[in-house]
């Protein structure tokens, strides 16, 4: 029986002693996007980088919601930083987007470098693998992917925007936004996000692909592209596969059934322009972000589908956050065993391991706790509608961004909470767990009990 115990001090009591600062793979992982963020303030903060004036606050805010790849914001990016500081905001978001940890393995393979043990539980602990032999290969996948990807989205991009703008201009907001939108984090340099595009089918489904693809997860990516076949595909492929698509179509058409008739939303579109609309609404509020209208004016049901999309979020090994749609498909399977009375939880002729099933519902529990306690604590600092604030509290917490316009108008203290939440959601709430408790053995077996349940 294993349990965990908290010891927040014990790794520097060590390093004191020994001179080495001995931290588990999950702190490593933690203290590099803090380190992060740090140098992304300092950067934020140099004169070249700003256009107006901001305050530590706020750079330190911008670099929070870039390295998180959430795209919560307290300033005008398009005005208030140079082209310099909108290159900063893009190199975080893509760090931060896939993964710290890739560019220093990479860089390490390429130097001829063996990886440490520890490097390897590292690189382990951030791609979620079990193979150390894969290490590599998965490192080298995730950059050829994005290079490959954000490319031809750039390209596609460039050309379209060039119609009716200048190439100089068409050119750098492509890069800039399909960065961003392969990485989900749904920052853009338009004041009104992507609405001005809402009757644009070439920009709906080049931002939307890009979101999709960057949160759909590496490793199905990569087998698709090696298998091409789908009875060859692997088995988590075609489950993520199927998940994705009957998530995407069915919440596309339940949102554009409520909306229709909102005369502020989709009801003062023509019907063409509704489907686009509905369709980025609803890609973006899973993983990234970008709004094709004012959230601010949707129905209250329509909210509260949106919120249900960015807790479940993305793949694992993406650029997604939220509990990942492999959580939600196993606690689906649970509850359908349950139901059914079946004592093995089965899903497409295969057995669902115990232990996936633990992690889920342990995901579920901690996700949902963070997500009450941050509702409670922003309803305390901020008189808004209830279900705003949980919007807010949502689009931080799962990374996603897409919020009622609501962030700037925020306190200090209720924007603390939203970085905290965005940091905790980025990195991962079991993650964060881990990295302040050592899990130890103990021999000790205790007899079992029973609680009535229901």
């Amino acid at each position: 029986m294993a349990r965990f115990t908290i010891h927040p001090f014990r790794a520097y009591r060590r390093a004191r002693h020994t001179g080495q600062l001995q931290a588990s793979p999950p702190a490593v992982l933690t203290g590099s996007f803090l380190l992060l963020i740090m140098l992304g303030t300092a950067l934020l903060l140099l004169p070249a980088a700003q256009a107006r004036p901001i305050s530590f606050f706020q750079a330190f805010f911008t670099a929070a919601s870039s390295v998180t790849v959430t795209g919560l914001t307290v300033i005008n990016l398009a005005t208030d930083l140079t082209v310099l500081g909108q290159g900063i905001v893009l190199v975080l978001v893509q760090i931060g987007g896939i993964g710290f940890v890739t560019f220093a393995i990479v860089a390490s393979l390429t130097l001829g470098k063996r990886l440490s043990l520890r490097y390897q539980a590292l690189a382990l602990e951030a791609f979620n693998q079990t193979s150390v032999a894969r290490i590599g290969h998965t490192a080298a996948t995730v950059i050829k992917f994005t290079l490959a990807i954000e490319a031809a989205a750039i390209l596609v991009l460039t050309l379209w925007w060039w119609r009716n703008d200048s190439l100089a201009h068409a050119f750098p907001m492509a890069v800039f936004h399909a960065v961003s939108a392969f990485n989900n984090a749904g920052i853009t340099l338009f004041s009104d996000s992507l609405e001005r595009f809402v009757g644009d089918p070439v920009t709906t489904f080049v931002i939307t692909g890009c979101i999709i693809l960057g949160g759909i997860g590496f490793s199905v990516l990569a087998d698709i592209y090696q298998k091409r076949a789908w009875q060859s595909l692997a088995y988590y492929t075609r489950i993520m596969l199927i998940a994705t698509l009957v998530l995407n179509l069915s919440a596309w058409a339940l949102f554009w059934l409520i909306e229709s008739q909102n005369a502020a939303t989709l009801g003062g579109m023509p019907l063409a322009n509704q489907g686009l609309a509905a369709w980025t609404q609803v890609v973006g509020a899973r993983t990234a972000g970008f709004a094709s209208m004012d959230v601010s004016q949707l129905r209250d049901s329509t909210r509260f589908l949106l919120v249900i999309l960015m807790f479940i979020g993305g793949g694992s090994l993406s650029t997604a956050s939220g509990i990942k749609l492999g959580t939600f498909i196993i606690l689906i399977a649970v509850v359908r065993a349950y139901v059914l009375q079946r004592k093995e939880i089965v899903l497409m002729h295969r057995r669902i391991a115990p232990e996936a099933v633990h992690k889920a519902l342990a995901l579920l529990m901690v996700s949902g706790s963070l997500v009450c306690v941050g509702v409670f604590l922003l309803s305390l600092l901020e008189h808004q509608p209830f279900m705003t604030i949980l919007m807010e509290v949502m689009a931080a917490f799962s990374t996603t961004g897409l919020s009622p316009d609501l962030t700037h108008t925020l306190s200090l203290p209720g924007q603390m909470l939203l970085m905290v939440l965005m940091f905790v959601g980025r990195v991962g709430p079991l993650t964060l767990v881990y990295s302040l408790g050592t899990q130890q053995n103990s021999r000790v077996r205790y007899p079992e009990g029973t609680i009535q349940i229901g």
